[in-house]
């Protein structure tokens, strides 16, 4: 009588995935690393170029509407702004021009990247400007002041991170850049500091 063989029930069963050891997680972990330096490198290197760019768009865009009355949405604020602070002596139809003309000039200056200084110096001067509302009309600025900007606020508001952004820019202005690794970045710090030291004390360059 033959003899019949059990099933082997794990015949042509798909074999269980591998499980990764400690050296296939330290190569993940590896290429991570690496995917991660060159990617905070890449930002390190072009992210000062590209919030310059940036802001130059922001500023030429916003500029080159207030040339033609009724488009911009913030020009209303703007001239009367403007007439509080002149007394009345400016118009909106002197100012508004002039507040175009200011805007554009900063916004050619950061995308050229020329004339960094007096740019930077004019968009602080406009920033500063533009906060005034919220202090001249806060009925118009505020649902609830003030504590809740409305859509005319939260527009004046956001020009904090424009104002950090031009810090940034002006910081790297005599050629800095961003130091992605730690160390490196300590080492620029104590040498940015004998350098700064040196200057003072002999009033000229190293």
């Amino acid at each position: 009588m033959s003899r019949i063989e059990p099933r082997n029930r794990t015949a042509g069963a798909t074999p269980p995935p591998p499980i990764l050891n400690s050296q296939g997680i330290g190569q993940i972990k590896s290429e991570m690393n690496l995917l991660d330096a060159r990617l905070l490198g890449w930002w390190a290197q072009h992210g000062v170029t590209l919030l310059r760019l940036s802001l130059g768009i922001i500023f030429f865009w916003f500029g080159v509407q207030k040339f033609f009355p009724g488009v911009s949405s913030a020009e209303g604020l703007a001239t009367r702004t403007i007439s509080v602070l002149t007394f009345g002596a400016v118009p909106p139809g002197v100012s508004l021009p002039v507040l175009a003309t200011w805007e554009c000039a900063i916004g050619l200056g950061l995308l050229t990247g020329r004339f960094l200084r007096l740019t930077l110096l004019l968009l602080f001067a406009q920033m500063a400007g533009t906060f005034l509302p919220l202090v001249f009309f806060p009925e118009e600025t505020f649902s609830v002041v003030p504590w809740v900007p409305n859509l005319e606020g939260q527009y004046i508001i956001k020009n904090l991170v424009l104002v950090s952004a031009g810090l940034v820019v002006g910081a790297t202005a005599r050629g800095g850049k961003l130091i992605m690794d730690a160390r490196a970045a300590q080492t620029a710090e104590r040498t940015q500091a004998l350098h700064q030291r040196f200057r003072r004390r002999f009033h000229r360059e190293p």
